[in-house]
């Protein structure tokens, strides 16, 4: 049986821990705390602290772990550990707010260079009113490379997930090919 190990990263509140839930056949191992910071409780209750972890069975032959990493730097220490033997990642946005795109992009950078493995990027939230389009997310991430794919994603629809992965899991498998 072959394992794939993928990790799902973004900043803070951008869908990892629904992407995750909203997939996975086990119940979602998470490590998510009450949150103190009056800012960041505006948005959600908890946030990821270690990491959540999900498995996908995609056939006999293949199966897919999902590893979640926190949003937020305090815990970018886990980063690095979550990288360790990752086959491939995703990073998930948050569409409809612009003003996390750089930390999506300082994030994306950090994973490359973490591990040359295969990327995409989901472009989370599309159902919010708000929502930038891919076309328009890709310009504002500087992402010049016509090869990356920028995936619309809403983390609550298994299927636009379904998608997502699939995609990293082709790219995945074409480098193992190569």
């Amino acid at each position: 049986m072959q394992t794939v190990k993928m990790v799902i990263t973004g900043p803070f509140s951008a869908g990892k821990t629904e992407f995750i839930k909203s997939i996975s056949e086990i119940e979602v191992v998470s490590t998510e705390s009450d949150i103190h910071s009056e800012a960041e409780a505006m948005e959600k209750d908890q946030t990821t602290v270690a990491m959540d972890f999900g498995r996908i069975t995609v056939d006999d032959d293949l199966v897919l772990y999902l590893f979640g990493t926190p949003g937020q730097r305090r815990f970018d220490f886990m980063w690095e550990i979550l990288a360790e033997g990752m086959l491939g990642f995703v990073v998930m946005v948050d569409s409809a707010k612009p003003e996390t795109f750089k930390e999506a992009r300082s994030i994306l950078d950090t994973f490359r260079a973490y591990a040359p493995t295969p990327y995409v990027v989901a472009a989370n939230k599309q159902d919010h009113p708000d929502a930038w389009q891919p076309d328009d997310l890709r310009i504002a991430l500087r992402i010049e490379d016509d090869n990356v794919k920028l995936l619309p994603c809403v983390a609550r629809d298994k299927e636009t997930v379904k998608e997502v992965l699939l995609e990293l899991l082709y790219s995945i498998l074409e480098e193992m090919d190569a």
